[in-house]
Formats: C-alpha cells, sequence, structure tokens
C-alpha cells in the first residue's frame, strides 16, 4: 500500500505537539537545576567559536550564573574581548589546527578545574550547487563541522570521562532537510547527526549525556560569512548551470539574517541539556512554525520513503502504533 505525507498529517502534529510540550517545560527545569548548582563547586565548560552568535551569547551567559567557561576563538581582538569577562578564559582554538586543541587541551589540566562539558559549536556555512562544487570546498566545510568536533570531542573525552560530565554538539535542521545549494552544508550536518547518535551510545557506559540543537531560521552570521567566501573566490555566476537560481538567492544580497530572531532560544536549549538531569538528545529550536513543519515532514517522508514497498513494510494502523510505542518510550 502507498502512503503519503498527507495520509500521514495527523502524525506530524502529534510529534510536534510533544516537541512543543518539552520545550515548554525547559525553562522550569533549568531554574531548578540552576538554583541546585549554586551549592556546588563550579563547573567548567568549554565552548568553540565563542568569538560571535551562539558561542559569544552562550559563554556569556554561563559564565553570567557562575559557571567557568573556556570560550575558543582564532582571533586576537575576540581573544581580549572574551578574557575582560568574568569567569571566561579565552583560549586561542581553530578545531583544523591539532596543536592548538592539544594545548589547549594542557591549559585545561594545567588550571585543575576538570572539564564538565564541550559545547561543540564551532562551524561554518557554504552554498554551491554539487555537481559545480570545488571538492576542496567540500573538504573545508567537513574539516570544520564533522572533523572539529570528532577532535575536539576525542582530545577532551579522558575529561569528560572523569567529571561524567556533558557533550553538546551544534547542528542544523538542514541536517535533517536540505534545499536548493544547501549540499555542502546539509552533507555536514548529517553527518554531524550521525555522529552524536553513535557518540551517545558509545559515552552512555562512562554516563557521559551527549545532545545536539537543531537550530534553522535565527539571526547569525553564516550568511554574510557564505557571501564573503563566495566573492572571495570569484564564483562566475553567470557561466553556471544554475544562474537562475542563483540570481534569486538570499546570499547574493549580502546573506543578510539581521532581521530575524536572536539565539536565545538556542541558548536555553543548551542550558537545559548542559544542567537537565535528562536532557533530551536532540532540540529543535526554529523561529518559526513553517521551519518546523517542514523539518518535521522531511522526516516522515523519509521515514515512508523508507516503509514503502519493503518486505516488512507497515500500514496506516502499524505506522500509528510504532509513534504510540515511541512516544510512551520518551515519556519514561
Amino acid at each position: 500500500m502507498r502512503f503519503t505525507i498527507a495520509s500521514s498529517r495527523h502524525l506530524c502534529l502529534s510529534v510536534i505537539t510533544v516537541g512543543l510540550m518539552v520545550t515548554g517545560s525547559m525553562s522550569t527545569n533549568l531554574a531548578a537545576t540552576e538554583s541546585k548548582s549554586e551549592t556546588s563547586p563550579q563547573k567548567a565548560i568549554l565552548v568553540t567559536g565563542a568569538s560571535s552568535g551562539l558561542g559569544r551569547m552562550l559563554a556569556e551567559s554561563l559564565a553570567s550564573k557562575g559557571y567557568f567557561v573556556y570560550a575558543g576563538a582564532r582571533k586576537e581582538r575576540d581573544l581580549k574581548a572574551l578574557d575582560a569577562i568574568e569567569n571566561i578564559q579565552s583560549i586561542r582554538l581553530d578545531v583544523t589546527i591539532q596543536n592548538e586543541i592539544d594545548a589547549s587541551v594542557q591549559t585545561v589540566i594545567n588550571e585543575n578545574r576538570g572539564l564538565y562539558a564541550i559545547v561543540n559549536n564551532a562551524g561554518v556555512g557554504l552554498m554551491a550547487p554539487l555537481i559545480e562544487l570545488d571538492e576542496k570546498d567540500l573538504d573545508f566545510i567537513f574539516n570544520v563541522n564533522v572533523f572539529g568536533p570528532y577532535r575536539i570531542t576525542k582530545a577532551f573525552a579522558p575529561l569528560l570521562i572523569e567529571s561524567k560530565g556533558r557533550v553538546i554538539n551544534i547542528g542544523s535542521i538542514a541536517g535533517v532537510q536540505t534545499r536548493t545549494f544547501y549540499g555542502p552544508y546539509s552533507m555536514s550536518k548529517h553527518a554531524l547527526e550521525a555522529f552524536t547518535d553513535a557518540l551517545a551510545i558509545e559515552l552512555a557506559r562512562f554516563d557521559i549525556k551527549v545532545s545536539i540543537i537543531d537550530p534553522g531560521g535565527f539571526n547569525s552570521d553564516i550568511g554574510k560569512n557564505i557571501y564573503k567566501r563566495l566573492k572571495a573566490k570569484g564564483v562566475n555566476f553567470e557561466n553556471s548551470l544554475y544562474k537562475n537560481e542563483w540570481e534569486n538567492n538570499w546570499v547574493l544580497e549580502g546573506g543578510d539574517l539581521s532581521m530575524m530572531k536572536g539565539p536565545e532560544d538556542m541558548v536555553a536549549a543548551a542550558e537545559h541539556a548542559l544542567f537537565d538531569a535528562s536532557p533530551q538528545q536532540r532540540y529543535m529550536v526554529v523561529g518559526d512554525a513553517a521551519r518546523a513543519d517542514r523539518t518535521m515532514r522531511a522526516l516522515l517522508h523519509r521515514m515512508l520513503e523508507l516503509n514503502e514497498n519493503q518486505p516488512f513494510t507497515y500500514d496506516r494502523e502499524g505506522l500509528i502504533k510504532l509513534l504510540d510505542e515511541e512516544l510512551a518510550n520518551m515519556d519514561q
């Protein structure tokens, strides 16, 4: 029997409703957790990519609540600005350079604070049609977005095992869906989803909890940085097979996202993942209902495609039963 997205619309709405219920309780649970942390030893947390955007806001928020933050950045002016904030110590950290990662580990060890958690926030964006993409550009985005979190997590794993801490990866809804020209970025964020799942299984034996934050539709510099990189490379849009698509692409208008919401909701999700006794493995944090709907439908559509014409296909009732069972499992 063939199933369509329309025939499973109530499944999508059910899953979205559960997600909203969980998110709604996030602030209350976090407040309770924070009140407990006041009498505990100061927890130390490493945040990569802390020079701006989500990384900077998260570092400042954690520091203001009394946590000690190792804030990774690359430029001297950003390092100095971070050092000026109470409870923040900057670390020169490019997640693609192993020597800097090793030096960061040694710095944390020498400070003798231990390490409660890492937030793998450093990341880059890239847009291009896949059949016109330079392989060096694909290496670039995977080196930062995939191998970066892998290198950081591996390097700091002994400290996290000792503290029974947390790993927070910053993904994207582009990791579960994609659009025209989003291929390189989506590929890297899809990989981060798999990294999170495998890591959660493997680190569970050490009582380390792993989560991923999947944001979308927020104010950031990612569009502007993509625009700058395209201009610097001198991409010839006139000769592209996708000339018309490029002409209507928001990035070529400067990549401005300033009209969108700030990253406050992402900070709240990250803090919930860091400190709640039962953190979610995934947090979808989007700026509008349309993105939430599009993301959930993409996941449902993939599920239905996998289910179609396979030897053990589920009918409509079977799919609903599966959904009910999974909802029950999440409540436990």
